[in-house]
């Protein structure tokens, strides 16, 4: 991971935090802050969202009780600097049991970030299940 931008690989690890918090604590607002209007998400279950509207409908619709059972993590596994306002940003999630025991294959989870009036928003995303192997 670079280390020369270490100012913003702080912010980015913030994004990342700020995506599990608002997980952890069922908060699309919180969540949906973190996208550009018209960013692209692919969810884990593979749904194809378009723009901010269509990742709000889904969010708000499939947050709100997501974690009644469980809870997630989320840890920053690199960054690539495509320019300075430009990151890929590749993530690893992982699903618990309220007792903090791992279910299910962890996620891997790839970020586009545009950096806009010095805040890092997500572009574009897609989380996938990691496979054993």
């Amino acid at each position: 991971m670079s280390t020369e931008q270490s100012p913003d690989i702080e912010a980015i690890r913030q994004v990342i935090a700020t995506i599990e918090h608002s997980q952890r604590n069922e908060s699309p607002e919180e969540f949906l802050s973190l996208f550009r209007h018209d960013a692209i998400w692919t969810t884990a279950g593979g749904r194809l969202l378009w723009g901010l509207t269509e990742i709000a409908d889904f969010t708000r619709q499939a947050l709100p009780g997501a974690m009644a059972q469980q809870t997630v993590t989320y840890e920053l596994v690199d960054v690539l600097f495509i320019r300075p306002d430009v990151a890929a940003v590749k993530g690893r999630g992982q699903y618990r049991t309220l007792d903090g025991v791992p279910q299910g294959n962890p996620t891997t989870p790839m970020y586009v970030l545009a950096k806009e009036e010095g805040r890092w928003l997500i572009t574009a995303a897609q989380n996938t299940e990691q496979l054993p192997g």
